[in-house]
């Protein structure tokens, strides 16, 4: 009878789980569409065929439909909240300037009443008690310029002076002949308030100063110091009104500013709605993608991983075997038996139905797993006694580029790697793409190359006779695919040339007999159909050189012809034969003057 552990504390209440289920439900998008069509919209079309496979499947399967409509409008609720965000910042932006233009207009306003104050007081000023907020413009009223009393005295005249001279000599006469009047010599008539020196300085009035000069004022020098502080203040207040005026008028064109925001933003808002929502129904897609190991980040794009260039290999290779005959496709899945097996680790989940499943569980828990994983999985593996080792030469010159003979070339390699892979996991395989440079590839280097110039088969043929001349494999396969005569060459200096069509042959057959000495070697050559006769002828010495089998057929059934070429199979396209004749296989050797006549060398065609 199970029981249950007590909780530590009386206090202390535990959930009841039965609440709770144990089910984890996803809500990602790809669960719901078919994998075997995603991966291969992704290989073929990339992340725009990803997303036009989602809309496809979302018209015909209501889930997806609503899962879709449940994360727009959840993006959409988002949409909204922002927006209200935002408005509600625009407001507060709003009401922050309301208070700060009521603040100064409030300001100016007391600023504008106590000029007002001043000025009146300043109309009815008396000299002889001065109110102490006018002290400041009474002392600038004092030290202006243009004032009578700060007039410095006027110069006496020419004639003036002289008539002074004479007086004072008159004066002197009367004094020496003791005819002068006494008493007391007339004085000057001086002014009632001299301030010049101190309007030429930099220095105020202090009080004491103040008063003197107030209490020597005329009653037209008061007159005219009471207009001068009264222009003074009105100065003042019609400068304060300026700036009230300027500050109304910025703070008008700030909130019309705001309005004419705020307004741009509920427009783009509502505007890029849809737009944000698409944008973030592509990112969930990429996420999930991403996720998967479908795609990753490659130079700030998005590219397939070489995980989906494999699962895709795997269904094309599928799809073609369907198109094989029966005893090939047995051939294919390798029915020659050793019965000598081996525990190894597990390698392609194909070996799931060997797995070991003790050595799997210890190996398990000393992991500290509870648990088989692929970390974890051990599996009994057929031990081989033949070592393989496959030279792929793929042909990506320009003239590949052609209708869909790129596309079929490559899909044609990737169903013979896997299937290669999958009979012989420890096989040697060499992708060699050649235009006039060679370049070792992989798979998805493969199915990325885009093609290139001319045609460079001797340098391939060169790059297959180094990769097999050092292995030690008991089995040694060449598969050359092309769609043309050899164009190009490399030279021993490196250099490519081409455009002489004769060398870049004779190189080719040079290359071919030094491939030749690798022994044992099985050489096939599967050329693309065309409607040059010297194609074939150019392909077919080169198949000779080299003891090897030429097949001549379409690009829809390359994968097809290099499948049955690995099973051992001899299937080929045959030609349409004349009218009352028997047909002729492809393969079978074309005679020099047979079908067309041959062209002259200028008029063979180039271009890769």
């Amino acid at each position: 009878m199970p029981t249950t552990t007590p909780p530590s504390s009386e206090s202390v209440e535990l959930p009841d789980c039965s609440l709770f289920t144990d089910d984890v439900v996803s809500d990602d998008l790809l669960d719901l569409i078919d994998a075997q069509a995603l991966i291969r919209a992704l290989a073929e079309e990339g992340i725009e065929g990803a997303k036009a496979l989602l809309q496809d499947t979302a018209r015909n399967d209501p889930k997806l439909a609503g899962r879709l409509a449940e994360m727009r409008e959840k993006l959409r609720r988002q949409a909204e909240r922002q927006l209200r965000r935002r408005m509600e910042e625009y407001d507060q932006r709003v009401e922050r300037l309301e208070l700060v233009s009521r603040k100064d207009q409030a300001d100016i306003d007391a600023a504008m009443a106590e000029l007002e104050a001043r000025l009146k007081a300043a109309r009815q000023i008396d000299l002889r008690r001065i109110d102490t907020g006018l002290l400041d413009e009474v002392r600038s009223a004092l030290l202006l310029p243009d004032s009578d009393w700060i007039q410095a005295e006027a110069r006496p005249t020419l004639l003036e002076r002289l008539r002074a001279l004479f007086a004072r000599l008159l004066e002197w006469l009367r004094g020496l002949f003791g005819r002068s009047k006494k008493g007391a010599r007339p004085s000057r008539k001086e002014r009632t308030i001299t301030l010049a020196g101190l309007a030429g300085s930099a220095r105020t009035l202090g009080n004491s100063e103040l008063g003197d000069a107030l209490a020597r004022l005329s009653p037209g020098e008061q007159k005219e110091l009471s207009s001068h502080v009264s222009h003074t203040l009105e100065a003042k207040e019609r400068d304060l009104q300026r700036e009230a005026e300027e500050k109304r008028k910025q703070s008008e064109a700030q909130r019309r500013e705001l309005e004419a925001e705020r307004a741009e933003a509920a427009r783009r808002t509502a505007a890029d709605g849809d737009r944000r929502v698409k944008e973030a129904e592509e990112r969930r897609l990429n996420r999930e993608l991403k996720e998967r190991g479908l795609v990753a980040d490659q130079d700030g794009k998005l590219s397939v991983t070489y995980g989906l260039v494999e699962r895709f290999a795997r269904l094309v290779l599928e799809e073609e075997t369907r198109k094989l005959p029966g005893d090939v496709r047995l051939s294919l899945r390798g029915n020659a038996s050793t019965g000598v097996y081996e525990k190894a680790r597990l390698r392609q989940p194909e070996e799931v139905a060997h797995l070991d499943i003790p050595s799997s569980l210890l190996a398990a828990r000393l992991l500290g797993s509870k648990h088989i994983d692929e970390d974890s999985s051990y599996v009994y593996r057929e031990v081989t006694s033949e070592r393989v080792h496959v030279v792929l030469l793929f042909d990506k010159s320009g003239s590949m580029s052609e209708g869909n003979k790129l596309p079929a070339a490559k899909k044609a390699f990737l169903a013979l790697y896997v299937a290669i892979r999958r009979r012989h996991p420890e096989a040697v395989i060499d992708v060699v793409a050649f235009e006039n440079e060679v370049k070792l590839l992989d798979l998805l280097e493969l199915w990325e190359c885009s093609p290139g110039s001319f045609t460079n088969t001797a340098e391939a043929l060169h790059t297959a006779h180094l990769l097999l001349r050092a292995s030690r494999a008991t089995r040694r396969e060449v598969y050359l695919v092309t769609d043309g005569l050899p164009e190009a060459y490399t030279e021993t200096t490196g250099r490519v040339l081409s455009g002489n069509l004769d060398a870049a042959m004779e190189h080719a057959l040079v290359r071919a007999g030094e491939l030749a000495t690798v022994v044992p070697l099985k050489f096939s050559m599967i050329l693309l159909r065309s409607e040059h006769p010297e194609y074939e002828v150019a392909a077919r010495r080169i198949t000779r050189t080299l003891s090897g089998d030429l097949v001549i057929t379409d690009p829809n059934r390359l994968g097809v012809e290099l499948l049955v070429r690995w099973a051992g199979g001899t299937e080929t396209i045959r030609r349409p034969a004349p009218s009352g004749g028997t047909g002729e296989a492809s393969r079978a050797p074309v005679p020099p003057g047979a079908g067309k006549p041959r062209r002259r060398k200028s008029d063979r065609r180039m271009g890769g």
